[in-house]
C-alpha cells in the first residue's frame, strides 16, 4: 500500500509515470517505424525528454549536499550532483545536440555515434552505468519498500535515511516492466514491443532520480 504522505505532489509520482507509458504505448501502435525511429534516435524528443527530466536533479542534488550535515549524505549527494551532471551533459552531447558543432576527427574515431560525449566510447561509460542505475531503482523503489512492509529487521537501520517512500514504486515499475515486457516478448515470441526500450528506461530512471531527490528534500527538509 502507497503511504498517504505529501512528500510527493500526487501528479509526480502518480500521473506522469502513467502518462509516460500511456503515450509510448500510442506512439509505438500508431506511428510508422521510419518515423519512430527518428523520434527515439538521438536528436529525438526522448533524448530531449531524458535531458529535462534529469537536469533538475543537478541543483537539486547540490542544495542537498550543501544542506548534509553527515559524511554519508555528503558523499551520497556529492555523487548524485556529479552522476546527474554527466548524464545531462552526455543526454545533449555536452550541448552539440543543440549547437550542432561538428564532432573532430580525433573524436569521431573513437566515439561510434560520431558524436562529443563519453557513453559511445565504451561500454563502462554507457551500459554499466545504466546497469548500476537499473539496479539502484529497483532495489531502492521495490525491494526496499517490500522489506520495509514484510521484513524491517532486514533493513540496516544506519541508512534508514536514505530509503525513499513508497509513492517511488509506480515509476519504478516503469524503469522494471517495459524492460521485462520486451524480453519476454523477444526470447518467447520473436517480437519487438518497442521501438528502442532502452530510451523508455533511461526515461523512467531519471525521472526516478528526480523524484527521488525530490523526495528526500520534501520528507527531511520541509518539516
Amino acid at each position: 500500500m502507497l503511504q498517504s504522505n505529501k512528500s510527493i505532489p500526487f501528479f509526480l509520482w502518480a500521473i506522469i509515470p502513467a502518462l509516460i507509458i500511456i503515450i509510448q504505448i500510442v506512439i509505438e501502435l500508431t506511428v510508422p517505424q521510419s518515423i519512430s525511429a527518428r523520434l527515439h534516435s538521438e536528436t529525438g524528443p526522448h533524448e530531449l525528454v531524458q535531458f529535462l527530466f534529469v537536469v533538475p536533479c543537478v541543483p537539486l542534488a547540490a542544495w542537498l549536499l550543501m544542506k548534509a550535515q553527515t559524511p554519508l549524505l555528503k558523499f551520497w549527494f556529492g555523487a548524485a550532483a556529479l552522476g546527474c551532471l554527466y548524464i545531462a551533459g552526455e543526454e545533449i552531447s555536452w550541448g552539440q545536440h543543440i549547437l550542432g558543432w561538428t564532432t573532430p576527427e580525433f573524436w569521431s574515431g573513437v566515439n561510434d555515434q560520431n558524436e562529443t560525449n563519453f557513453h559511445n566510447t565504451s561500454d563502462w561509460l554507457d551500459q554499466k552505468p545504466r546497469l548500476l542505475l537499473f539496479i539502484g531503482a529497483v532495489v531502492a523503489g521495490l525491494i526496499i519498500p517490500a522489506l520495509r512492509r514484510w521484513c524491517p529487521s532486514r533493513l540496516p537501520q544506519k541508512f534508514t535515511v536514505l530509503y525513499p517512500s513508497n509513492l517511488l514504486i509506480p515509476v519504478t515499475l516503469g524503469v522494471l516492466l517495459p524492460y521485462a515486457a520486451q524480453e519476454i516478448a523477444e526470447h518467447f515470441f520473436d517480437a519487438r514491443l518497442f521501438e528502442r526500450v532502452s530510451e523508455v528506461q533511461e526515461l523512467y530512471i531519471y525521472y526516478f532520480l528526480f523524484l527521488y531527490l525530490l523526495d528526500f528534500k520534501n520528507r527531511i527538509f520541509s518539516k
